[in-house]
């Protein structure tokens, strides 16, 4: 008797199991700060996200510490309303972004929702979707950095240049102009002939609602957020935006790389992206080490840069370049987060403030800045014309700190001096006006064939916008549209340029 009372009631547990499904859910058992402590859910995922289902809402939260007898998570909601004994669900989803064309000209959040006030981004059934976290490309699916992304200032073009694939970190003290140069890049890009046009993502992270409307609005006025994303964390969001910010912006620029576009990807800045990161790891618990950052920060920005790449043919060839900025304190690139993130990129563009305040704008310290990819990612016409002004310009700032000391200069110094004086002058340039690669070589070549060298520093701004209009008026089809297509400086070319600077240097 006891046989056919078990029997069926195997029969009847069968049956349940075949027609119900089983779900596993669990409670929260603290929550304060957007960060909760979950009970149960032994099976998540790290960076899986979890459904808290609220009094008012449902909110979503994300996986982040898996521990032995419960799930620290980070709310990605309005943390407020979560109580402790809210019941917690498993999404079995990782945390995506909706992604495509349409997102072009936008302002989003990192969750993709639009915050431009110009309704939805994507019609129904339009968009993709892009894991926040992906794998990088690994060393097969990529190629060497080849093709230059100009940023149409001519102290970067000519001595540190940037490739298409590559991570380059720009990097100083706070008000130094590395946000100018991220935007001069981006607004060069539409003027820059000699590749095609590359999609720009803009991350602005824990920057003020101001600041990034007037990014927003510079963009607009020089025609350039037409090609561009903005990914919008601001000061007023909670650290998981700002956590969150520069993925969703890398995941945007993947879409485009994976479709064999270019795309350019700026951080601004991961500073603020540490200090999130910091006060996430903290409240979960973390232990602290060094500058109470947790250990795991060199982790959280290599795999976000290491997808920064240019893809091989097999792979559609398409690109995503990485130009994360980072703050300094006084100066010191030996901090903690300056010294991982120079690790990681390929070099860097370090602006000095004494440099600024002296009016040497953009004030990029050629010493400690360097491009590993180098010449690679230069035009010919540049690399073989811009080869030596590296060095001249070390040189003549070694020599400017030394002989301030010097009572008798003699005449072969004096000489050094002025020479390094007036390449100085030549290469400085006002924010927001960036230039054509081709209009760089003119400029570059007139001062270190030494047609500069005898006129006036003063004067010199004067000379090199005349000598670029008059290029251009009499000699474009000849001299600025072959440099344009090809890149390459013949002797034909050549033989013409000297001609037309021997005019306009002698007058």
């Amino acid at each position: 008797m006891s046989y056919e009372i078990i029997e069926k009631l195997k029969q009847a547990i069968g049956q349940y199991e075949d027609t119900e499904k089983l779900e596993e859910i669990g409670r929260v058992i603290e929550s304060g700060d957007g960060i909760v402590k979950i009970y149960g859910l032994k099976n998540v995922k790290s960076q899986e996200v979890l459904s808290i289902e609220t009094a008012e809402n449902k909110i979503d939260a994300l996986a982040l510490n898996l521990e032995e007898d419960s799930v620290g998570a980070l709310v990605l909601g309005d943390h407020i309303t979560v109580r402790s004994g809210d019941i917690v669900r498993r999404t079995n989803r990782l945390l995506s972004i909706d992604v495509g064309k349409s997102l072009l000209g936008r302002v989003v959040s990192p969750f993709g929702r639009p915050l431009d006030g110009k309704g939805p981004v994507f019609a129904e059934g339009k968009s993709t979707q892009y894991f926040l976290e992906n794998d990088a490309p690994s060393v097969l699916d990529r190629e060497p950095v080849n093709t230059p992304l100009h940023t149409g200032i001519k102290t970067i073009d000519s001595m540190i240049p940037i490739g298409r694939g590559q991570r380059e970190l720009i990097i100083g003290d706070r008000q130094t102009g590395k946000t100018a140069i991220a935007i001069d890049t981006i607004i060069n890009q539409h003027l820059d002939a000699y590749r095609k046009m590359p999609i720009c993502i803009y991350v602005a992270i824990g920057q003020k609602e101001s600041k990034i409307a007037k990014t927003i609005e510079t963009l607009k006025n020089f025609g350039a957020l037409e090609y561009t994303i903005i990914v919008s964390a601001p000061a007023s969001s909670s650290a998981a935006l700002w956590y969150l910010a520069p993925y969703a912006g890398c995941a945007i620029g993947e879409y485009f790389r994976d479709r064999g576009e270019d795309a350019v990807v700026i951080y601004d800045d991961l500073s603020k992206h540490a200090w999130a990161y910091r006060q996430i790891s903290l409240l979960l618990r973390r232990p602290p080490g060094r500058e109470a950052y947790p250990g795991d920060i060199f982790y959280l920005h290599s795999r976000l840069l290491e997808r920064a790449a240019k893809l091989s043919k097999e792979k559609g060839g398409g690109s995503l370049t990485a130009l994360p900025i980072v703050e300094t304190q006084l100066g010191d690139v030996t901090a903690y987060i300056p010294t991982n993130i120079i690790s990681i990129t390929d070099g860097q563009i370090y602006l000095e403030s004494d440099l600024f305040y002296q009016g040497i704008r953009p004030a990029v310290n050629v010493g400690l800045s360097v491009s590993r990819v180098g010449s690679k990612a230069q035009t010919s016409a540049m690399k073989r014309i811009a080869g030596k002004l590296r060095l001249e310009l070390a040189q003549f700032r070694e020599l400017q700190a030394f002989i301030q000391f010097a009572s008798d200069v003699d005449d072969t110094t004096k000489k050094k001096i002025k020479r390094g004086q007036v390449i100085t002058e030549a290469l400085k340039q006002p924010d927001l006006s960036p230039m054509p690669f081709e209009k760089q070589l003119i400029i570059l070549y007139a001062m270190l064939n030494n047609y500069f060298d005898d006129i006036d520093t003063l004067e010199l701004p004067a000379i090199q916008a005349k000598l670029i209009e008059n290029v251009e008026k009499l000699h474009n089809m000849e001299i600025m549209e072959p440099l344009r297509k090809t890149g390459i400086l013949t002797k034909e070319i050549e033989e013409k340029l000297k001609i037309a600077i021997t005019k306009v240097v002698a007058k």
